[in-house]
């Protein structure tokens, strides 16, 4: 009779822990965690703190059921995933988000402190999965990340996540009062500011654009008219039409409306996402005005 001990898959009582291998670890942790939450344990039988640790983990994934996936990875079993995670002791544990590594830590640790660890990372993760729905599901997004403000109150990332989708909303003075905040430390980060851009360009929105198109019409050679109607376009999130008047108002006037025009236009880049083409065509042809 084998001595062999069998292997530690048969021991798993709940459906949120599982041995990779090394034909399902791309499945088990980086396709997985497009959805999930993956905590990946690289341990070994011989590693006493892994013994330590290993059982603890095995519990917080019973009893957080589903929030999570736990991802067992026998180092001696799949040495080269090791090496793709850069493993150089072990314990060692990573949350993996979307694929990518979000957080991790080396050696035991004590339950109190791995709670608490498991559920900064269940944020960040809380946060990808509300990205995600944004343009797919925005009032499920909203939830989301109302959850995840309650869950962690202080965390910048959360709030303005919950700052562009109540925007999205059209729930200005709820989002005016977050950005009121975060700019109370006297520094936004790059996604505040583009969200602070959207508040403000949402503040130039027309109750009526059809008539201010009409007005616009009826004095084309009128620059304030059209600068008007250049904002109440970007209010209404017509940016190219927008702009268009801007480039005409900044060639016809390098001061005065002109000035504004080009401040208007660089809103509407702060604005829009940072991959838009938008930005990249007119730019360029801000560019070749000005210059």
């Amino acid at each position: 009779m084998s001595d062999t001990p069998e292997p530690e898959v048969q021991q798993h009582d709940s459906p949120w822990v599982v041995d990779a291998t090394p034909e399902t670890f791309e499945a088990e942790v980086l396709q997985r965690s497009q959805e999930l939450l993956v905590v990946l344990d690289f341990w070994a039988p011989w590693c006493a703190p892994c013994r330590a640790l290993g059982p603890v983990l095995k519990k917080l994934a019973k009893e957080y059921d589903g929030s999570f996936m736990l991802v067992k990875a026998d180092t001696e079993k799949l040495p080269d995933a090791a090496a793709q995670f850069g493993v150089q002791g072990i314990p060692a544990i990573y949350a993996v988000v979307d694929g990518k590594v979000a957080n991790s830590f080396n050696g035991a640790m004590p339950e109190s402190e791995l709670r608490e660890w498991i559920d900064q990372v269940l944020v960040i993760s809380g946060l990808a999965e509300a990205v995600r729905l944004e343009e797919i599901a925005p009032e499920a997004a909203l939830a989301k990340f109302q959850a995840l403000a309650e869950k962690d109150p202080a965390n910048t990332d959360v709030k303005i996540g919950l700052a562009r989708m109540l925007l999205q909303q059209d729930r200005v003075d709820e989002c005016q009062a977050i950005m009121t905040e975060l700019e109370a430390r006297d520094y936004l980060e790059p996604e505040a500011e583009k969200v602070k851009a959207a508040l403000e360009l949402h503040g130039m929105k027309d109750d009526d654009l059809e008539k201010t198109r009409q007005a616009a019409a009826a004095k084309p050679d009128d620059s304030e008219v059209q600068f008007q109607l250049a904002e109440s376009l970007a209010g209404a999130q017509h940016f190219e039409e927008a702009m268009q008047i801007c480039l005409m108002l900044v060639e016809k006037d390098r001061t005065g409306v002109g000035e504004r025009s080009r401040k208007l236009m660089l809103e509407i880049f702060l604005a829009l996402p940072d991959d838009s083409e938008l930005i990249t065509t007119y730019r360029r042809k801000l560019s070749m005005v000005m210059y």
